[in-house]
């Protein structure tokens, strides 16, 4: 069984969205952990059916060189995103995984990623399954 880490901060909104895509998409064929960089952004991950999840700069940092995938906002490659959120050990840790990161494109930093469409949350989402997600699952 796959292993699929979301990892989000502050709220946890965007990352409790996209824990009920994947449970809608693959219900229990794939197993979810919630990485939080804060206890209310996993705990709101949890309420969105995540397996398991933890919280903090070293639960992160420990959790993410054995997951298969990652996914959450570009800001967990951002050293200081997220309001602070995001540790600089934490952003290395995610970005030195081998995982595979699928990084949804939503920044509140003063970055701009040129390419990227200014679409909502369900469309970018859309795009991350349908041709990211399922293409890895079914080659795997």
């Amino acid at each position: 069984m796959k292993t699929i880490c979301v990892i989000d901060g502050q709220g946890g909104g965007i990352g409790a969205t996209i824990i009920k895509r994947l449970r809608a998409l693959f219900e229990e064929d794939v197993d979810i952990v919630a990485l939080g960089t804060n206890a209310i952004a996993t705990a709101q991950m949890l309420k969105a059916r995540a397996n398991r999840g933890a919280s903090g700069e070293n639960a992160i940092v420990q959790t993410v060189p054995r997951m298969d995938v990652i996914i959450g906002p570009v800001g967990i490659v951002m050293a200081n995103a997220m309001m602070g959120e995001v540790s600089p050990k934490i952003a290395g840790a995610v970005a030195s995984s081998d995982a595979r990161k699928l990084l949804v494109p939503l920044s509140q930093e003063n970055v701009v990623i040129v390419g990227a469409s200014n679409q909502p949350l369900p469309h970018l989402l859309d795009i991350l399954v349908e041709e990211h997600l399922v293409p890895f699952f079914d080659a795997s």
